[in-house]
Formats: structure tokens, sequence, C-alpha cells
């Protein structure tokens, strides 16, 4: 008997998250304090994103005595960004966690079909013996990073987590319906998507805030 994963999804409930959410969902905050305030934010994402790495004891001598201490266990995770917003994630979470390589799919939403597109592909060689980090600002209609974790089981990668700072409960359905096993992080669970496909109430257009395009 196939015994399917149970879906996960961690929705973080924590004050400063709620602080900096209300600046990036701010209509008034300039590109430059969106910018900043998402890199911050990434930081406390980091946290329960991270909390599945591979690790393993070793020995080690404090000034003190030696200890059995536990680090991080090679090969070191894969930090993969969704272009191009993604990047603003995933700048943060590497800054916490310097020993993992950094990836980018290129990836954008047809704004007539709604259909993703993709364009550009880097990653690491030996990516499927790593732990995935997937970052996307937003999770809105689920279809970009469903397309993306397609791509990243096609070359053989098992082992992903999902990151995003604000998620629709239409794209968490998508994402769980086609990849179950793959839990979603998410700084924010919001209400609905409105016709144009974007998240209510959101933040907007991460990638044209993030880099002053609006």
């Amino acid at each position: 008997m196939t015994v399917k994963p149970k879906p996960s999804l961690t929705v973080m409930d924590h004050p400063l998250v709620d602080h900096k959410l209300s600046i990036l969902r701010d209509r008034g905050t300039p590109s430059h304090a969106f910018r900043q305030t998402l890199h911050e934010l990434s930081w406390l994402l980091a946290h329960p994103t991270f909390t599945a790495l591979r690790t393993e004891d070793v020995e080690i001598d404090t000034p003190l005595e030696r200890m059995t201490a536990r680090q991080m266990r090679p090969p070191y995770p894969c930090v993969v960004s969704i272009l191009r917003a993604g990047n603003g994630l995933v700048d943060g979470f590497s800054q916490v966690c310097p020993e993992a390589s950094v990836g980018h799919l290129g990836l954008y939403r047809d704004h007539d079909t709604m259909v993703p597109v993709s364009y550009y592909s880097s990653l690491p060689s030996d990516i499927a013996d790593r732990q995935v980090i997937l970052g996307d600002p937003m999770l809105a209609t689920g279809g970009s990073a469903v397309m993306a974790l397609d791509k990243l089981r096609e070359i053989g990668v098992a082992d992903i987590v999902f990151a995003c700072l604000v998620a629709a409960p239409e794209g968490v359905a998508t994402l769980h319906g086609a990849h179950p096993d793959v839990p979603i992080v998410t700084a924010a669970l919001d209400r609905e998507l409105n016709d144009s496909c974007y998240i209510l109430p959101g933040l907007g257009d991460a990638g044209d805030r993030i880099y002053g395009t609006e």
C-alpha cells in the first residue's frame, strides 16, 4: 500500500514578521526600503525554512573541554531563486547559510495567459545530492512554483522546501496538489487571488517593487 505524504504548511507567527510585512504591504514604501525590509524578513524566514537541515555529530574542543557538537553534513544545501523576484529572498538566505550554493531558475508568468514560461536555468551539477530551498516571494496561482519543482524533480532532486513571503490559498492547493511532499514555509497566508491573479491583500508585484520598475 502506498502512503501519500501529508502536505505541510508553516505560517510564521511573530511580531517582527508582522511588523516587517506591514512595511512591505504599504504602497508608500519606496523601493530601497522595500529591498532592505525584504532582506531583513528573509533572515527571519530562514529559521523555519532551514529546520530540517542534515547534520552530523563532530568532536570539537571548546576552550574548556572536548565535546560532541552538531554541524551541517556535506553536501551543503542549495538555495534556488525563481528569477527575478526570488533573488530578494534568496540573498538573505545565503547570508544566513553562507555554506549553501545558489542556483537560479528563470520563470515568468505570461500576463495574458497566466501560464508560467521558462527562460533560464543555472544549477550546481550535483544538485540532486543536495537539500534544496526553493525561494520566491509570492505563491499566487502556484504555476511558476510547480514548474520549478517539476524541473528540479526531473534532474533528481528529492529533498525540497518551498519558501515565500506571502501565499494565497489557491497557490498552496496547486503546489500541494502537484507535489504533496514539498513543505511550504511562508510569512503570511493571505485571503485570495483577484481576477488578475494577484494576491489579496498582498503586497503588489514583488519584482517590480524590489527593483523599482513599477
